[in-house]
C-alpha cells in the first residue's frame, strides 16, 4: 500500500505536466518535489485501507474520507457521488478504481480472494466492466509480484486473465501519450512500467515519465514494485513525513495487521 502512495505523492506534481522535456527521461529531479504532496488516489487508497482492518461498508468509508478531503483533487463525478445521499454506483471505467485496490492485495489470502475483493471494492462506484476489470488486474499484478512470481510470469498472467495487451514499451507509446483517466488507459501502462523497471525508484520514473495522469499511473506502479522489490528507506521514510496524522496512523495499523506490506 505504502508504494501508492509514494507513487501518488512523487507524480503528483506531474499530472497535466507542462515540463514535458524534464520528466520524459524519467530522470526528473529531485525524486520529491518540494510541492509534491498526497491527492485524492492516497485518501482512497487508506480509506480502502481501513474499511478492511475494521469490516467498515466500502460506500461509507469512500464518503467519509471525501468528506474529510473534499479539496484533494477528486474527479467530479466521483465528488458528485461522495456528495449524494444515494450510494448507488454510476458506471464508472475510469482509474479510480484501480489506483485505490493496492491494499486488498496485502490483505487477502489467496489470488481468488484477491479477485473478489478487488470487485467489491470497484464496484460501489465503478461498476462498468472496464472498471472492474481494472481494479481486479492491479489487485491480481500487486498480489503475484507479493507472492514471488517473477515478471515475465506476471506479465503471461494478466495478459491471458484480463486480455491487457502488454506487448509494447513505454518508449514506443510515449511521444504520443495524453492525459487518459480510463482504467484501460492506465493500468496496462503502469504494469509496463513495473516489466520495464530494475528497482522501486525506477518503476515510479518510468511511469511520471509518461505525463499525462502521471500520480496515477505511478500509484499503481508503485504498488506493484512495492511489492516486488520493497521500497528503499529513504523513500519510505519521506513518504510518511508527507501524511497527516489521520492517514499515517491507518497506515501504521494497516502495516503491523499485515507485516508484508510493510
Amino acid at each position: 500500500m505504502l508504494g501508492a502512495i509514494a507513487g501518488d505523492i512523487i507524480g503528483s506534481v506531474y499530472e497535466h505536466s507542462k515540463h514535458w522535456l524534464t520528466i520524459r527521461n524519467a530522470g526528473f529531479q529531485p525524486l520529491f518535489h518540494p510541492k509534491a504532496r498526497f491527492t485524492d488516489d492516497t485518501i482512497l487508497t487508506v480509506a480502502i485501507a481501513e474499511s478492511l482492518l475494521r469490516g467498515s461498508d466500502f460506500s461509507e468509508t469512500l464518503k467519509d474520507y471525501y468528506a474529510r478531503y473534499p479539496g484533494a483533487g477528486f474527479g467530479k463525478d466521483f465528488k458528485r457521488w461522495a456528495e449524494s445521499e444515494d450510494s448507488e454506483p454510476y458506471g464508472s471505467w475510469g482509474n479510480g478504481s484501480a489506483m485505490r485496490v493496492s491494499p486488498v492485495a496485502w490483505a487477502s489470502k489467496s489470488f481468488e480472494e484477491a479477485l473478489i475483493v478487488a470487485r467489491e471494492t470497484a464496484e460501489v462506484t465503478h461498476n462498468h466492466p472496464e472498471g472492474i476489470k481494472g481494479a481486479k488486474a492491479a489487485a491480481a499484478t500487486i498480489f503475484l509480484a507479493r507472492s514471488g512470481a517473477d515478471k515475465s510470469e506476471v506479465k503471461d498472467e494478466v495478459e491471458r486473465r484480463f486480455q491487457y495487451d502488454l506487448s509494447f514499451t513505454l518508449d514506443e507509446i510515449r511521444p504520443s501519450f495524453v492525459f487518459d483517466s480510463s482504467c484501460a488507459g492506465t493500468v496496462p501502462q503502469a504494469i509496463v512500467a513495473f516489466l520495464e523497471s530494475t528497482d522501486f525508484e525506477s518503476a515510479v520514473r518510468l511511469a511520471v515519465s509518461l505525463g499525462g495522469d502521471a500520480d496515477t499511473l505511478a500509484s499503481i506502479a508503485g504498488a506493484i514494485a512495492a511489492a516486488h522489490y520493497g521500497i528503499p528507506s529513504a523513500i519510505r521514510e519521506e513518504t510518511l513525513a508527507r501524511l497527516d496524522e489521520p492517514l499515517l496512523e491507518i497506515v501504521s495499523e494497516f502495516e503491523r495487521q499485515y507485516p508484508a506490506s510493510a
